[in-house]
C-alpha cells in the first residue's frame, strides 16, 4: 500500500509530491501529474478518513436505514448499505414498488455472484438485510432516515411528516435530491438542525462519490451522521452548503448547456461532441444530455426560472431545449431518441440527422481549440462562483466532488488545482476575453480579479485561513 506526503496542501504550488512506499520512492515534480495525485490521492484519502467531520461528535455508525423510495436511486443505496452490514426498511408507495427495488439489489448482487466475487450465502445474507414495505409504521427503530423520492417539494413534504410522526424529528434525515434547496425542504422536519443532504451519484453502486449539503440550519450532528454512513458504506464524501443544484449538478450543467449553446450557434454536432472528449470529459456534452435525460434538463430549467423571476436571463440553450421535448418529443436515452437516435436492433447510437434540418450547421466552423476552451471555461468560471458564493468552502471538495461527481478532465486534477496551475491572471484574461465574444455567462468574479490581483491562489487562500 502507498503512502504518500503531499507537500503542495500547505506548501507552494511549485513543490513536488513524494510517493513512497517500501518498493520505491519517487518524486512528481510535472504540474499536471502532481495535480492528479493531490486530487485522486492525498485529497480523496482525507475525505474518507474524516476531515469534515466535526472532531467533537461522538461516533453514531447506522444500525437501521429508512430508505425511501424504491427506485433505482433508493434502491442503489439499500444495496450498498446491506452490502455494508446495515438493516434497511425499503419503503414505497405499494409492495410490487418496494419489491421491485429489492429485486434490483439482488440483480446487483448476482452479478457479483456470477463473475466469482461473491458467494451465494454472501448474497442471501446481505438481501435478508432489506426488508420491502408500504406502511411507515414499519419505520420504527430505524436511526437514519434516507429520502428518494419523486424530486417535487410537495411530495417530500408529504413523505417528511410521516416519517417524523413515526420516528420522531431526533431523528436524523437526509434528502437524496440533486437540485431542491435543503433549507427549504428542510422546514418539513420540526428539527431543522437534524436534517440534511445526502446527494448520490447513479448508478449507486458504482459511483464513487456522495455529495453532502448543508441546510442553513443543519447541525454538526447531523453532518457527522452522515459522513459516518458514507464511510461505512465506502464512499467518498464532498461537504457543500445550500443553494439551488448545491455544487456537482450546477457546475455539471453548465458542461451540457455550453455544448448546447454551440449547436444553437451552428457549430456542427460532431465536432461538439468530439472536443468534448478530447478535453478529457467521458462523452460530449450532447450524449451526456441525452443520458441524464433532456427532459429533466427542461424540468429543472423550468424550475429555475420560476424560482428565480426576472432575474433568471435565458440563453440560446434554452430555447434548443424547449424546442426538443416540447416540440420534437426528444427526451433523450429513455424514450430512445434524443440529440443520439439509440435504434432498436442493437446497432450503435449515432448523431439524429435531424439536427442539422432545425440548427444548420454555419458557413464557417470554429477551431477545436476555441471549442475546448469554451467547454472548459464555462465549467471553471461556474465552479469559481460556487467558491466565491460559499456553496463550496474548499477547493479540495471542489476537485474532488468534479472529478468524481460529473467526470471533469482528470489531467487536470480538478477546476482549483488546473486555475491554480495556469495562474488566475491567465484565468481571469481568458474568461473577460470570452465574456466579450460570447456573453456574461463567462464573466470572472469579483473574487477572481481580486486573487489574481494579489497574485493568490485557491489552495493558498484556503491554507491561510486555516491557519
Amino acid at each position: 500500500m502507498l503512502s504518500a506526503v503531499y507537500e503542495g496542501v500547505q506548501l507552494p504550488m511549485d513543490r513536488a509530491i513524494r510517493i513512497e512506499s517500501k518498493y520505491f520512492t519517487k518524486v512528481i515534480a510535472d504540474p499536471q501529474s502532481r495535480n492528479m495525485v493531490r486530487t485522486l490521492f492525498v485529497n480523496k484519502q482525507a475525505a474518507e478518513r474524516g476531515v469534515r467531520r466535526p472532531a467533537d461528535v461522538a461516533p453514531s455508525p447506522t444500525t437501521r436505514l429508512a430508505m425511501l423510495g424504491a427506485g433505482m436511486m433508493g434502491a442503489g443505496v439499500a444495496t450498498v448499505a446491506a452490502q455494508a452490514g446495515i438493516d434497511v426498511v425499503l419503503l414505497d408507495r405499494d409492495i410490487a414498488a418496494a419489491e421491485k427495488g429489492k429485486a434490483h439489489a439482488e440483480g446487483e448482487l448476482q452479478k457479483r455472484v456470477s463473475r466469482g466475487k461473491m458467494t451465494p450465502e454472501r448474497m442471501a445474507e446481505i438481501l435478508a438485510r432489506i426488508t420491502p414495505a408500504t406502511d411507515f409504521a414499519a419505520l420504527k427503530g430505524c436511526d437514519f432516515v434516507i429520502e428518494a423520492v419523486f424530486e417535487d417539494p410537495n411530495i417530500k413534504a408529504e413523505v417528511t411528516k410521516k416519517v417524523e410522526a413515526v420516528l420522531g424529528a431526533d431523528t436524523m434525515f437526509g434528502s437524496n435530491t440533486s437540485t431542491l434547496p435543503i433549507t427549504g425542504l428542510s422546514r418539513n422536519w420540526s428539527k431543522p438542525e437534524n436534517f440534511i443532504g445526502i446527494h448520490f451519484f447513479s448508478p449507486v453502486e458504482k459511483m464513487p462519490l456522495v455529495e453532502i449539503i448543508m441546510g442553513k440550519k443543519t447541525g454538526p450532528q447531523a453532518l457527522a451522521k452522515a459522513l459516518d454512513f458514507v464511510r461505512q458504506i465506502k464512499k467518498t464524501p464532498i461537504v457543500v452548503n445550500d443553494g439551488r443544484g448545491f455544487y456537482t449538478s450546477r457546475c455539471f450543467s453548465t458542461y451540457i448547456a455550453e455544448g448546447t449553446e454551440l449547436l444553437a450557434e451552428g457549430v456542427k454536432p460532431a465536432l461538439i461532441e468530439n472536443v468534448g472528449k478530447q478535453l478529457g470529459m467521458p462523452v460530449g456534452p450532447l450524449a451526456v444530455s441525452d443520458e441524464v435525460s433532456i427532459e429533466l434538463g427542461h424540468k429543472i430549467l423550468s424550475a429555475t426560472r420560476a424560482a428565480m423571476g426576472d432575474a433568471y436571463h435565458p440563453g440560446a440553450a434554452d430555447a434548443v431545449i424547449e424546442k426538443m421535448v416540447v416540440e420534437l418529443g426528444r427526451l433523450g436515452r429513455k424514450n430512445g431518441k434524443g440529440y443520439y437516435d439509440y435504434p432498436q436492433d442493437g446497432t450503435p447510437k449515432h448523431l439524429w440527422p435531424g439536427l442539422s434540418e432545425h440548427w444548420p450547421s454555419a458557413l464557417h466552423q470554429p477551431a477545436p481549440a476555441d471549442v475546448r476552451e469554451r467547454l472548459l471555461y464555462r465549467q471553471l468560471i461556474e465552479c469559481a462562483r460556487c467558491f466565491e458564493e460559499g456553496v463550496l468552502t474548499t477547493p479540495e471538495d471542489g476537485d474532488i466532488g468534479a472529478i468524481f461527481g460529473w467526470g471533469f478532465a482528470p489531467w487536470t486534477g480538478g477546476p482549483f488545482c488546473h486555475m491554480d496551475t495556469v495562474g488566475l491572471v491567465t484565468i481571469v484574461e481568458t474568461l473577460e476575453r470570452l465574456a466579450a465574444q460570447h456573453g456574461e455567462r463567462f464573466a470572472p468574479t469579483k473574487q477572481l480579479r481580486d486573487m489574481a490581483a494579489r497574485g493568490e491562489t485557491f489552495y493558498g487562500v484556503t491554507k491561510r485561513a486555516a491557519a
